[in-house]
Order: C-alpha cells, then sequence, then structure tokens
C-alpha cells in the first residue's frame, strides 16, 4: 500500500511540475507555482518558515519522503530505474554509505553558495536540475507539438491552439542541460538512486534528519529467512540484508522492499529494529555504540555547515511579408549584464537564485534568457532581440520561489530603472540612410526619448534619438523595436543595482 500511495503522488506532483515548465499558455502558473516553492533548497534561500518548517517535520515523521514524493529529479530518476527493472528484475545489491562523497559535495555545495558562484549551486540543486532538463529538452519538444496542433486547427478554421517561437535560448545551458540528463540518467539506468545518495545536496541535508525519523522501514528477523529480495530490490542500496539492518540517511521511502518481501518481514512503523542475537549469524543484536554516534556527529556536522552558509549568505520571423530576408538582431556587449525588475540587484540574484529557468520558461516576451557568464551561468538575465520587458507583465516575479526576482505590482514595475538607454550613433538610420524614423521615440513607454536635430544650425538636419536617462527604466523597447540590423541604434546598459523613479 505505501508503494502505491508514494506511486500516484509521485506522478502526479511529476506531473504537474512538468507542466508548470513547459506549458506555453501562460494560464498553470497561476494554479500550479506553489509547486516551485515547496522545494526544499529554494525554500530555505526564500526564507520560507512555513515550508522549511513542515518539510523538517514530514521528514522527523517519515523519513526521506521528499526525495521520493516532491523532488522531481528525484521522481525522474525512480522512472528510469523502473523501466530498466522491468527488463532486469533484483538487480540492485548493498553497498556502504559513500561518506566522503556525499559530504565533499555539500561542503563544495555551501561553500559555493556561500561565496557567490551561482553555476556552481545551480548545476548541484536537484530542483534547478531538473528545471533546466523540463526547460531546455522538454519544452521545445513540447511547443513543435503545439505548434503542429495550431497548424491542424488554422486548417479547420479554429484558433484553439496558436504557434509559439521555438528557439535555443542559451547553448551552453542547452549543453549542460543534455549532459546533466545524460549523466543523471545512466547514474538511474545503471544503479537506481546513487546520484541522490552521493551527489545531491539536498539529499545529504535530509538525511542528517531522517535518521531519527519517528517512522522507520523495520526488518523482523523472526519472519526473515534472508532470501536478500529487499535488498536485491532496494534502488538506494541501503539495505544489509545480510546484517538486517538499514542504512536510513539513505532510505528514499519508495516501500519497494516492502512490497518484494513475501514473508511480510518488512513493515513501515514506529519502533527500534528487531535485531537477530544471533546463533544462525543473520544479526547483530544490537546497534553498535559506534554507529550512533556516527550518526549524531553526521547530524551536528550538517547543522552546523547549513547554519554558517545561510548567516554567510541571506532565436524567430526569417522573412518581412514573405518577400525580404530580415537579419536577426545580434546583443550588444553589455558593460553591466542586466537583471529582471523585482531582483533588486546583480548581487541579489547571484545569492538567491538557484538557476532553475522557470522565469525563462514563463517569460512571453522572450526577454529573459539563461546566462553565460562563468559565475552567473544558467541564471537569468535580460536581453531584447526578440521582445522588450512590458511594463504591464510581472510574470517572473510572480513564479520565482526563491525570492530572487521579489513579487512587483505593474505600478511598481514602471517605476524600477534596471538599466538605462545608450544611443550609438554609427548604427541610426537617419544618419546612415538619410531617412526619418523616430521608432525609439515613438514607442518608449515611459516618454524617455525624444528626437532632436542632428545639426541645430540645419533646419533640414535628420533627427535623431536624445535619451532621459532619468526617467528611463531599461524596458528595452527602443532596442527591440529599432530598425538597425544587426546592431541596434540604441541599447539598455544594466544597472547592478536597481533604482526607483
Amino acid at each position: 500500500m505505501l508503494r502505491k500511495i508514494r506511486t500516484v503522488l509521485a506522478a502526479v506532483v511529476f506531473m504537474l511540475v512538468t507542466l508548470l515548465f513547459v506549458d506555453v499558455s501562460g494560464v498553470l502558473h497561476h494554479w500550479l507555482s506553489w509547486l516551485a516553492e515547496i522545494q526544499l533548497w529554494p525554500a530555505l534561500l526564500a526564507l520560507n518558515a512555513g515550508v522549511i518548517v513542515a518539510l523538517v517535520v514530514v521528514t522527523l515523521v517519515f523519513g526521506r519522503i521528499y526525495c521520493s514524493v516532491i523532488c522531481p529529479l528525484g521522481i525522474m530518476q525512480d522512472a528510469v530505474s523502473h523501466v530498466r527493472s522491468r527488463h532486469k528484475r533484483n538487480r540492485f545489491r548493498y553497498s556502504p554509505e559513500k561518506k566522503a562523497w556525499r559530504y565533499g559535495f555539500l561542503a563544495v555545495f555551501l561553500v559555493a553558495f556561500a561565496a557567490g558562484i551561482g553555476s556552481l549551486v545551480a548545476l548541484l540543486a536537484p530542483y534547478s536540475s531538473y528545471g533546466r532538463m523540463a526547460e531546455n529538452l522538454l519544452r521545445p519538444l513540447w511547443g513543435l507539438g503545439n505548434n503542429l496542433l495550431a497548424a491542424i486547427a488554422e486548417r479547420l478554421d479554429s484558433y484553439a491552439f496558436y504557434s509559439v517561437d521555438v528557439w535555443v535560448k542559451s547553448l551552453p545551458t542547452f549543453i549542460i542541460a543534455a549532459v546533466s540528463f545524460v549523466v543523471i540518467g545512466f547514474l538511474a539506468w545503471r544503479s537506481g538512486r546513487t546520484y541522490c545518495n552521493t551527489v545531491c545536496p539536498v539529499g545529504t541535508m535530509l538525511s542528517f534528519l531522517a535518521r531519527f525519523s519517528w517512522l522507520k522501514v523495520h526488518i523482523d528477523t523472526g519472519k526473515c529467512n534472508a532470501c536478500g529480495l529487499c535488498a536485491r530490490n532496494c534502488k538506494a542500496s541501503c539495505i544489509d540484508s545480510k546484517n538486517h539492518r538499514i542504512d536510513y540517511s539513505r532510505c528514499v521511502v519508495c516501500g519497494d522492499c516492502i512490497d518484494k518481501c513475501h514473508q511480510h518481514a518488512i513493515t513501515f512503523r514506529h519502533g527500534r529494529p528487531q535485531l537477530a542475537a544471533s546463533a544462525a549469524g543473520t544479526g547483530a543484536g544490537h546497534i553498535d555504540q559506534a554507529v550512533v554516534d556516527s550518526a549524531r556527529r553526521s547530524f551536528l556536522l550538517g547543522v552546523a555547515m547549513a547554519t554558517t552558509s545561510a548567516a554567510l549568505a541571506q532565436e524567430k520571423k526569417k522573412v518581412d511579408g514573405g518577400l525580404a530576408v530580415i537579419e536577426d538582431k545580434v546583443a550588444p556587449e553589455r558593460a553591466t549584464p542586466i537583471t529582471p525588475p523585482g531582483s533588486l540587484s546583480a548581487q541579489n540574484m547571484a545569492r538567491r537564485c538557484t538557476g532553475c529557468q522557470l522565469c525563462v520558461s514563463q517569460c512571453p516576451n522572450g526577454v529573459l534568457r539563461p546566462s553565460t557568464g562563468l559565475l552567473s551561468m544558467m541564471q537569468p538575465t535580460v536581453s531584447y532581440e526578440r521582445g522588450y520587458c512590458r511594463p504591464e507583465c510581472t510574470r517572473c516575479s510572480e513564479v520565482c520561489p526563491t525570492g530572487a526576482i521579489r513579487p512587483i505590482t505593474k505600478a511598481e514595475k514602471s517605476s524600477v530603472q534596471i538599466g538605462h538607454a545608450v544611443w550609438v550613433r554609427k548604427n541610426c538610420v537617419p544618419l546612415t540612410d538619410g531617412v526619418e524614423c523616430g521608432n525609439c521615440a515613438r514607442h518608449c513607454p515611459a516618454g524617455a526619448i525624444t528626437m532632436v536635430s542632428s545639426d541645430p544650425a540645419n533646419p533640414a538636419a535628420p533627427k535623431i534619438p536624445a535619451v532621459n536617462e532619468a526617467r528611463c527604466i531599461g524596458c528595452g523597447a527602443c532596442e527591440n523595436l529599432c530598425p538597425a540590423r544587426p546592431f541596434s541604434a540604441i541599447y539598455v546598459e544594466g544597472h547592478e543595482q536597481h533604482r526607483v523613479i
């Protein structure tokens, strides 16, 4: 029964989290964004006390059930492992805990977080890893399927579907997502939960609490016939069937061992393990004090590391009417990258963002894409080749689970200056082609651009834009709508610290 309940809940959560990332309609985030907020690492970054306390209590009661029911990366590994087990049964075996690897990866993760190396944090955080895969690998396929339905519907004079742009927003992030999927998928295919119990920092954090959970999987030595079937079906490789011991720090409460035991010797309940005293040599009689001391030391070590780190941190339309080829815009070299409205500053973004790509997948204007900077890789940055940041849109601030992009109203967004426009004389169409333009001034929602004569002494001189930096909010409408190609004649330079005007 435990296994069936866990499987149903995991399937529902996995499906809904995936839909949150691949949704092209722009409406599901209103109902599903809470699934991002209940992930452990985003909740810690957002200082979401309610979620943190709830997850701690759940772990202290049930063990690491979070890893089997809530974490999408863990559920994905279970799905891959299940497919493999259908062809090769009883394929697992007990292996001792790899403490050096587990605590080593956790230490690297926490040090990177404290040092503000967001790219390394994003690489190791499990929710971010799955979000990256969903956004870069699944969403394009979903978009292509949507476009196929849109084409069919159009032939039937129906507009139930509409086509969307499908493009690679960041090649480095796409490659990282693909490699992550291959590596994690291979580990799950070969040996179940190896990644969770060796690399994943969130799994290691939860393991400190899971050792002391109220409900645990227990082996009744009076009923056990030492067949070892439980160990051969444990994807966490945490059941030592010879000694009737279970490593609760690695057990993800999947229920497979209970389901496979023909003697009904394994139960999920409260109580101490029943260990045989042992004439047959199948048990240990009592829990070695050294094991208990080791568990306590590991718990205290994890608490100290987590507390210390928390204290340190707090591309496409190709033709114009089918007649002329349009050259794609090229992003300018910005001295300061632009971060989304609500992110407050580049420092806040670097500290709090997990690089999960949820804001990137939800941006309806094609403005957000993963950064390619070394320290901020996979975190969102703003660029205006495909659209601009419309003042009436606040979707990224609505879906961010960590507080890297804080919720803002439409009125607040219109007064937040994330950058300022810079005019580039050599690219401006009135000067290069001798034609009237003024696109930037006409479409500026803040009224920060006016057209002035390029030569006050000559009434016939072409007009060029003049930017009032005090009024400009950096939305990028001017850069996006500038007809100059491939580089716009006006672009937005970012601000490290956002300002309210």
